[in-house]
């Protein structure tokens, strides 16, 4: 009995090492057809499970040279901008984003939005908002507020800053903490944003 079982592993392993060493020399689609039939030999009772190159679709042959982008605020909007590459201040930390990214949804923190394209960089502050990186090459920009980092004066935003934080240390209330907290959240972010 245990001379029966060790030759039923010892099959076993020999098929899937025929099927490793062959695997290099085949083509993916025919070490597919392989794999399939080596499983029908082995388990002929289960479906067999599917392959990585089932789940996957083949990339563009081509990927696009400029990045498309859409930002969309309520006091600022430009649409179908093509760019080099495009940094979002994501709350998960910088990303970067080029032609031929993958698509992924991100969610933006208060800081500073930097457009390239070829040696100009145009930076904007947004507060708050969603970023959609397609991947088809466009990115769609959704901001709670866009404003042009040349355009905010420096002097307000250190007046605000310092009435906030009063706000927020004799607020009585959570609702009015909560409210002056994210003020000066986004207000310490701006203030980085125009010393860096």
């Amino acid at each position: 009995m245990i001379r029966r079982a060790t030759t039923g592993l010892l099959s076993r392993s020999t098929v899937i090492g025929v099927y490793h060493r062959q695997l290099s020399s085949i083509e993916v689609s025919a070490a597919d057809e392989l794999f399939m039939m080596a499983w029908k030999r082995i388990m002929p009772n289960l479906d067999p499970p599917k392959t990585p190159l089932a789940f996957m679709r083949p990339r563009p042959s081509s990927i696009a040279s400029k990045l498309t982008v859409n930002l969309v605020s309520p006091y600022s909007e430009f649409s179908n901008k093509e760019v080099d590459m495009v940094i979002v201040p994501a709350t998960t930390g910088q990303m970067g984003i080029l032609p031929g990214h993958m698509a992924s949804i991100s969610e933006i923190k208060p800081g500073v939005l930097s457009i390239h394209d070829g040696n100009d960089v145009k930076k904007y502050f947004v507060s708050s908002g969603f970023a959609f990186f397609h991947s088809n090459s466009v990115a769609d920009i959704m901001a709670a507020e866009a404003v042009p980092i040349e355009q905010v004066d420096p002097a307000s935003v250190q007046k605000q800053f310092t009435e906030f934080t009063q706000k927020l240390s004799s607020a009585s209330t959570d609702l009015e903490k909560a409210e002056a907290q994210i003020r000066v959240d986004v207000l310490v972010a701006l203030n980085s944003a125009l010393s860096g």
